[in-house]
């Protein structure tokens, strides 16, 4: 029988690490935690017409810090420690806001109002049809060219029994982008002494619409030292939604058993990613959404990555019936990131907590129609952890 890993948390970690030898002291002593949760704001910089964008530090007991912009609602870093105590960014991004706008990949951003896609741009509502912005070869991607990830949100920080935190909030007019009705979105970032980082989305409408939002951060649990192909990838989904050559659902949920899509166990995520299959070739890879296992409604755990050369863990709690899996395939080594990391193909993965892509031209999708009086309302957690 095959021992089982010892899992710390980043709190049990620094236990330890202040009871070893000298050396274990000395990585713990060159990252000595604040006493209680810290929030604070600066400024990020400007946009071409003037606009101030700000930033968000969020820090726990234990040392792990958020950064956290209004331009986009954009996570620009998080670090958090190995099993050595050693901390490191372990999200892609840019090291200032010219970066952003230069080069946008959607690091770290909210995106809306619809996350992911709707085929040919369009969908129909209470007998109306409406047309959205093509921004994908011929289909509405991530809220269209000015979706809520290139937009100026206004932040709020807070210091609150259950952490630090900054609640940023945008409304979206009617017809931006395509899309009815007025929305009045908000998502507030919490940063636990658990060493769990929240998301809670809430939005409201004037008029019937369809919103489906979701956090973007590219993860690479090693620091950015290499690919992920490496990392252990477990998802808690039977099914997933297979696609057409243009990344629609075709509308059946499938069995991932006997797949190259079955992460029931934890499996590296390079271990099938060559295989000969049909779905892998149209995402380049995956870029697939995944059927959370779920019984009832709340937050269930949806996914777990583990770094085995960091020791880095990362699990995945969320109220969202999907998870859409993106393992990096169309980072192309044309985008410098942070730190002058040249970002290659398969640098980061994306887990996506959402409603399915095309919900609205997919009947038998669980609805993302939100209506006036109605409030839209979604949670995600990640927890962070060392398995030693």
């Amino acid at each position: 029988m095959r021992a089982r890993p010892l899992i710390l948390s980043v709190a049990g970690l620094l236990l330890f690490l202040r009871g070893s030898a000298s050396e274990g002291r000395s990585a713990a002593e060159a990252t000595t935690p604040p006493a209680k949760p810290v929030v604070s704001r600066s400024p990020f910089g400007q946009l071409p017409d003037g606009t101030s964008v700000e930033s968000f530090m969020l820090r726990n007991a234990h040392g792990i810090e958020v950064r956290a912009i209004t331009y986009g609602a954009v996570i620009v870093s998080l670090r958090v420690p190995d099993r050595a105590g050693r901390f490191d960014d372990i999200v892609l991004g840019h090291d200032d806001l010219g970066g952003y706008l230069r080069q946008p990949s959607y690091f770290g951003a909210v995106v809306g109002r619809y996350g992911n896609r709707i085929a040919k741009g369009r969908f129909t509502l209470d007998g109306k049809t409406y047309t959205l912005v093509t921004n994908n070869g011929p289909n509405h991607l991530h809220g269209g060219v000015k979706g809520f990830d290139k937009v100026v949100w206004k932040g709020e920080p807070a210091s609150t029994p259950d952490g630090a935190s900054v609640t940023f909030r945008y409304t979206s007019p009617d017809g931006e982008e395509g899309y009815p009705g007025t929305l009045s979105a908000r998502v507030t970032y919490t940063l636990t002494d658990r060493d769990e980082l929240s998301f809670e989305y809430a939005a409201t409408t004037d008029k019937p619409t369809i919103v489906n939002l979701t956090q973007h951060s590219y993860f690479n649990l090693t620091g950015g030292k290499t690919d992920v192909l490496g990392h252990e990838l477990t998802l808690d989904a039977d099914r997933v939604t297979p696609v057409d050559a243009t990344l629609i659902p075709l509308g059946p949920l499938t069995p991932v058993a006997g797949t190259p899509f079955d992460f029931r166990k934890p499996t590296a995520i390079g271990a099938r990613i060559g295989q000969d299959d049909e779905q892998l070739r149209r995402g380049g890879g995956y870029d697939h959404n995944f059927v959370v296992n779920r019984t009832g409604e709340g937050l269930v755990h949806a996914a777990r990555v583990v770094d085995p050369g960091s020791g880095r863990t990362l699990d995945v709690q969320t109220t969202e019936p999907g998870v859409q899996f993106y393992s990096g395939n169309f980072l192309d080594g044309s985008v410098t990131g942070k730190g002058g990391v040249v970002y290659k193909k398969r640098w980061a993965l994306c887990l996506e907590t959402q409603h399915f892509p095309d919900s609205p031209n997919q009947p038998t999708f669980p609805s993302t129609v939100l209506r006036p009086g109605q409030e839209y309302r979604s949670k995600t957690v990640l927890t962070f952890g060392v398995a030693r």
